[in-house]
């Protein structure tokens, strides 16, 4: 009797053992918005997050053309997949396409279409998920050094070589963006478009450095490039960031985006 009982114990104790590692097993890796979160690795995600507060996975739910732009977060980094699709109008979509509006804009007579058109991509871009500030400060590339919220590509305020980014300039639609060769869609200064229908102090998109864009306005104010540093942003509390984040600000005026370079490590971008 005494050794039936000792059996039951055991058996029990292994049972409930058994049930409670299934739970753990069920309770983690759980997806939400596009987030991935490892269990295995959540005790090296706090500290990162205990050490640097700059936690941009709060801005995932941001990027909003479904289906065309996509944001997975994982521990130290969060991988953004882009279309490069603008969710706007443009002359540069193909005549057949929904999306196609001839320009039609008196305030720039000089318009000139480029012969481009705009075409599906696959932008990957992986960056850090707790950006920091980097001694380096490496230059930004030519092509995309961004993606914005609605899936399309930001690029630096230089223009392809042999061209004049000023006369550039004519080339960009009716909402200040324009295709390269290879149809790749992308604004190289303020996309009109997220700042009208988002506000002109919204949250835009990230750079490959992780670090956020806002819009032109900040505290009711419309910013200058002498409210900034060199890389064409700075440290200031938003929405997101009560306690504040460096991040950069597009203005009216050249360079638009960004200046001398990311503030932060950059990370990697492939398409």
């Amino acid at each position: 009797m005494k050794k039936n009982f000792l059996t039951l114990l055991v058996f029990c104790f292994m049972s409930c053992t058994t049930n409670n590692d299934q739970v753990d097993e069920i309770e983690t890796g759980t997806t939400e918005i596009a987030t991935q979160e490892s269990s295995n690795n959540s005790s090296s995600t706090s500290n990162s997050s205990s050490s640097n507060s700059n936690d941009i996975s709060v801005l995932a739910d941001k990027f909003y053309h479904e289906g065309k732009v996509s944001v997975v977060v994982n521990d130290d980094n969060i991988v953004i997949t882009a279309s490069d699709l603008p969710d706007h109008k443009s002359a540069y979509y193909s005549s057949g396409n929904p999306l196609y509006e001839s320009y039609d804009e008196p305030n720039n007579p000089s318009f000139n279409l480029n012969p481009n058109n705009i075409s599906e991509q696959n932008i990957v871009m992986t960056i850090p998920r707790f950006p920091e500030v980097s001694s380096a400060h490496e230059s930004t590339p030519m092509g995309p050094m961004g993606v914005a919220v609605n899936s399309v590509a930001i690029y630096n305020q230089m223009a392809a070589p042999g061209d004049d980014i000023l006369e550039e300039l004519n080339t960009f639609d009716q909402y200040e963006g324009h295709p390269a060769p290879g149809g790749i869609y992308h604004y190289h200064i303020e996309p009109v478009w997220l700042t009208q229908t988002l506000g002109d102090d919204a949250f835009l998109g990230l750079l490959l450095d992780g670090f956020p864009v806002y819009g032109p306005v900040e505290d009711g104010d419309r910013l200058k490039n002498e409210d900034l540093d060199d890389y064409h942003g700075h440290i200031h509390n938003k929405t997101e960031f009560p306690e504040g984040i460096y991040h950069y600000h597009v203005t009216d005026e050249l360079p638009w985006i960004n200046g001398d370079g990311f503030y932060g490590r950059a990370g990697t971008i492939t398409r």
